[in-house]
């Protein structure tokens, strides 16, 4: 059954967990291990379910969710696979998200009706080889011409950058003037061309690519707001992307909390359950403890960029708090499990493995430490309650 914009969260959430329970998480280990990713049948069954539209409008066909109802929803997929999860919310924010609030008619009548069903997934071109989270020093350019641009660059790290069918690409359009010389553009699949794919030790089930510009033309309409805005857009939509992190983080950890828990209440040794020894009853409640936090202050984030107040000393302690519990989660599962949790079977491996790269895409913890301190030096403060 299709989602329904007007449908009550709590309806959504219920039918998200069964998809995921019967579609999504008992498959997501064999589709690594078969080397082909996610089946284009479950993409689809995503996009007529309207997951690539939650956070697009209702008048384009988009389930309109808060970010935070997009936080929870996030954080159930996540439950299943992750890596599949970050193609639906790169696709969600930033591109659907950017070409809503940035751009033309134009580019709103032709992406986003598509986006909303999933017939169109948008990736993000921002990362280059010599550019990871120093945004700034991009080398990509985009080059004016009569009648729009040439694009020339490499971009790295492109989540869906080969099954994606467009790209938000930001290139410098002015290479003078550092940030403010970045300009975005909606570049469609066959307007670039795929280096390599890339092998990850996780997130295994979606490609992950290496792409390059050489001599790419593209038409002016694919200009994304005004000429030099590119870092400034970037910049707007950084807090959701980090929240959607941090929601993914939760569900890995959810996930692996739930398949020890389980194996606790079954597995004996010394003539009891592993629950009933104190050791493993301490490191489940830490477990616990640590995922409720962590799913408190992405909800709290989320709340402020719903209430579109300032939050991006928020949405980067998320960010951080997030993604490390979840390794250490997945870590504390795969000793509970012992020796079995080192084997694939348990599925606990996979989830560590999904877990280690949260910390660092969506802009790595360290940077997001100097973010807060930022905002800490210019007045930002725990105590401001409201």
């Amino acid at each position: 059954m299709s989602l329904d914009q007007n449908q009550n969260i709590n309806l959504i959430l219920e039918q998200t967990k069964k998809l995921v329970k019967t579609k999504i998480a008992p498959y997501a280990l064999l589709w690594e291990n078969e080397g082909k990713g996610v089946p284009s049948e479950v993409i689809k069954m995503l996009g007529d379910l309207g997951y690539f539209g939650i956070l697009i409008d209702n008048k384009f066909g988009g389930l309109n969710q808060s970010i935070a109802n997009y936080t929870k929803i996030t954080e159930i997929l996540a439950m299943g696979d992750c890596g599949l999860t970050n193609l639906v919310n790169v696709s969600n924010s930033p591109v659907a998200m950017a070409i809503e609030r940035y751009g033309s008619a134009y580019q709103q009548s032709q992406y986003l009706n598509g986006m909303a069903i999933g017939k169109t997934i948008g990736c993000f071109m921002l990362s280059e080889p010599s550019s990871g989270s120093d945004a700034s020093s991009i080398e990509t350019t985009a080059r004016k011409v009569s009648g729009g641009y040439v694009i020339n660059g490499r971009k790295k790290f492109v989540t869906g950058g080969a099954s994606a069918s467009v790209a938000l690409v930001a290139a410098k359009t002015n290479k003078n003037i550092g940030k403010k010389g970045i300009s975005l553009f909606l570049v469609p699949r066959e307007s670039y061309e795929i280096g390599r794919l890339e092998n990850k030790m996780g997130h295994r089930n979606i490609d992950t690519a290496d792409v390059i510009f050489d001599d790419s033309k593209v038409s002016d309409n694919t200009l994304l707001g005004e000429l030099g805005s590119g870092y400034s857009i970037c910049l707007t939509l950084l807090n959701t992307g980090r929240i959607a992190v941090a929601a993914q983080a939760i569900g890995v950890a959810s996930a692996a909390f739930e398949k020890a828990r389980s194996y606790a209440l079954e597995r004996k040794t010394f003539g009891k359950t592993l629950i009933n020894h104190q050791s493993l009853s301490f490191r489940l409640t830490d477990m616990a403890t640590q995922i409720i936090s962590a799913r408190q202050l992405a909800l709290f984030a989320a709340q402020k960029a719903d209430a579109r107040e300032r939050c991006i000393a928020e949405s980067s302690m998320a960010k951080i708090y997030a993604s490390e519990i979840a390794e250490k989660v997945t870590s504390s599962a795969i000793q509970i499990f012992g020796g079995d949790g080192y084997l694939q079977e348990t599925g606990i491996e996979k989830l560590y493995r999904d877990a280690r790269v949260l910390s660092i895409y969506e802009g790595t913890n360290d940077i997001q430490r100097i973010v807060i301190g930022r905002e800490i030096e210019s007045g930002w403060s725990p105590n401001q309650i409201s």
